[in-house]
């Protein structure tokens, strides 16, 4: 990840080398447009590489999107179908003809967002709670500023794409937010049942610490 991190801003340190802020904006593909003038023997390359990469990116996304779906539908999340996985190839077969199927303009605003709330609530769940138990454990030598910085760049993401197309990513966090009343209306049993054994735990609390309590006498007067 570190090593990822540092090539990526060494390519953009290149192109802000060779080009300039204007050049850039006005550019269809600015690794085209850097290959025409730093590397011309390779600028025919270049639009291969590039597809090489927007393909691995997707392939990728194909691997880890779909499995999102699918634990969340085995933990109850989500219907029971996203759980299936195929009889032959184990793999999750419902969630990947989900996520083919969603909008494209959709999936990346909402990608970035969740992914920004998932690394906050990471960060202040460590913080509030630094001696829970955990089901794995990151290494010591990871610096906290990784974790920030990656949430605040998600966040980035989040309202620069707010910004750059409002009407699309305000539909997608429209559509994103009316999952909130499904997962009340789906698991809304399930949430009362467990305020309602916390408010008779808290009652039993109360009425045992008041009859731990000694009853005040008056003292007899003289």
């Amino acid at each position: 990840m570190v090593a990822v991190t540092f090539l990526y801003v060494l390519v953009n340190v290149a192109y802000y080398t060779m080009m300039t802020p204007a050049e850039l904006l006005l550019s269809d593909a600015v690794a085209v447009t850097f290959a025409n003038r730093a590397l011309q023997g390779l600028a025919s390359v270049i639009p291969i590489l590039v597809a090489l990469s927007c393909l691995g990116a997707l392939n990728g996304g194909f691997f880890g999107s779909p499995r999102m779906l699918f634990v969340g539908a085995r933990e109850g999340h989500w219907p029971p179908i996203f759980s299936m996985i195929h009889i032959r190839r184990h793999t999750p077969l419902p969630a990947v003809l989900l996520l083919i199927y969603q909008l494209i303009n959709f999936a990346s605003f909402s990608r970035w967002f969740f992914i920004a709330l998932a690394t906050l609530g990471m960060l202040i769940h460590r913080y509030r709670f630094p001696l829970h138990p955990r089901p794995f454990k990151v290494r010591v030598s990871v610096p906290l500023v990784i974790a920030v910085t990656f949430t605040v760049v998600c966040f980035f993401i989040v309202g620069l794409s707010l910004y750059s197309d409002p009407w699309n990513t305000g539909r997608s966090c429209a559509l994103t937010l009316t999952g909130v009343p499904v997962y009340y209306v789906t698991k809304g049993k399930s949430i009362l049942l467990g305020w309602e054994i916390k408010a008779l735990a808290l009652e039993q609390e109360r009425s045992l610490d008041g009859g731990k309590k000694k009853p005040k006498t008056k003292k007899p007067k003289t």
